[in-house]
């Protein structure tokens, strides 16, 4: 996708160098940045310089190059691996991609272990661009329909971050608008803002400006009134995790629309790659859930009147405050979750009948 007319992807390998867009920075600078050691990548995916599932366990896989360069022992590699895993524990891809790359390299000798990892990473930023492009096809088909019967333009809502910028290119959430838009279908999208990061307000609604598609960023809790008007014709969001019967783990907030969709009819999809659902577990109550810093809440950033982020306290230092990053939405609350093979009802059967 585009910056300023530039076609650009999250992450790449370059010059024995990981290249990241700092995201930490958007929508205000645009700064590429250099990951070099397996710190680096850990740090990157921590302070969220990268972020969303699958450009997180992207830059897992090329951190594990980075530590193969760095020290090619193997006690080096499964520390590095564990750290990784650690460094946000919500996300399954990261350990999905940690443990994918452990295996590949099982018992590969020193030689040739670097272009085996170099590949294998690079193996999975094209797989979850291909996997990502076919979301977008499958759900443009989900558009297609409500603009057939409507006759004008598809109001869209969305939650949080689930665009390139989550991925390495297309993302999920945004792939069939960015779709039906090359298409020529007219799309309108609803931006939540999503505290206490805003990645809806500083991420979603940049990258969507920089393809000209109409959109407008809305407080959290604007949905509700919006769908009661009549307002939304359907919700996309992404996940960070899927179980195998259906239940989605998604940016804090996304349970409450789900609810809100519920209640007004309105189709709530979730779109993911296969990389991002957790075969493993059926209770949700299973699935770790990230704790962050309250500064988070406690203080906001922007840029001033002479163009330099400042973060600033916006409530009383005494006070207490907790920052949980996730939620779960039950299975019951979702429409289908569209994934590269196709759409599925959110279940077991629905996703086995998917991925066999």
């Amino acid at each position: 996708m585009k910056i300023d007319g530039k076609s650009y992807k999250t992450i790449w390998f370059e010059n024995n160098l990981v290249k990241i867009i700092d995201q930490t920075k958007l929508p205000h600078q645009f700064i590429i940045k250099d990951l070099k050691t397996v710190k680096d990548a850990i740090n990157a995916i921590k302070t969220m310089e990268v972020r969303g599932a699958p450009l997180i366990g992207a830059t897992a896989a090329y951190g594990l190059v980075l530590s193969i360069i760095e020290n090619n022992d193997l006690s080096f590699f499964k520390k590095s691996s564990e750290e990784l895993i650690a460094s946000r524990p919500t996300a399954i891809n990261l350990k999905w991609a940690a443990d994918r790359m452990m295996k590949k390299l099982s018992g590969v000798n020193d030689k040739d272990i670097l272009k085996i990892a170099l590949d294998e990473a690079k193996s999975i930023t094209e797989e979850d661009e291909k996997f990502c492009k076919n979301i977008g096809l499958n759900g443009l088909k989900i558009i297609e329909d409500i603009a057939y019967k409507k006759k004008d333009t598809v109001n869209i809502l969305t939650h949080c971050n689930a665009g390139w910028l989550a991925t390495i290119d297309w993302g999920t959430a945004t792939s069939p608008i960015y779709h039906a838009h090359q298409k020529g279908i007219k799309v309108h999208v609803w931006v939540d803002e999503t505290r206490p990061r805003n990645q809806g307000a500083n991420l979603t609604s940049y990258e969507l400006s920089e393809e000209g598609i109409s959109n407008t960023v809305i407080t959290d809790n604007a949905g509700g009134i919006l769908m009661q008007r009549g307002q939304v014709d359907m919700c996309i969001v992404g996940t960070d995790r899927t179980l195998s019967n259906g239940d989605v783990c998604n940016k804090i907030g996304t349970y409450l629309k789900a609810l809100s969709a519920k209640d007004n009819n309105v189709p709530f999809y979730v779109a993911l790659p296969s990389s991002t659902i957790d075969w493993s577990i059926k209770d949700h109550r299973q699935i770790p859930i990230e704790e962050r810093n309250s500064e988070e809440l406690s203080h906001v950033e922007g840029i001033d009147e002479n163009n330099e982020i400042k973060k600033v306290r916006i409530y009383p230092q005494k006070s207490k405050s907790l920052n949980l990053a996730f939620d779960v939405t039950p299975a019951k609350l979702v429409t289908g979750l569209i994934t590269e093979k196709g759409i599925c009802e959110a279940s077991e059967k629905g996703l086995k009948g998917l991925f066999k």
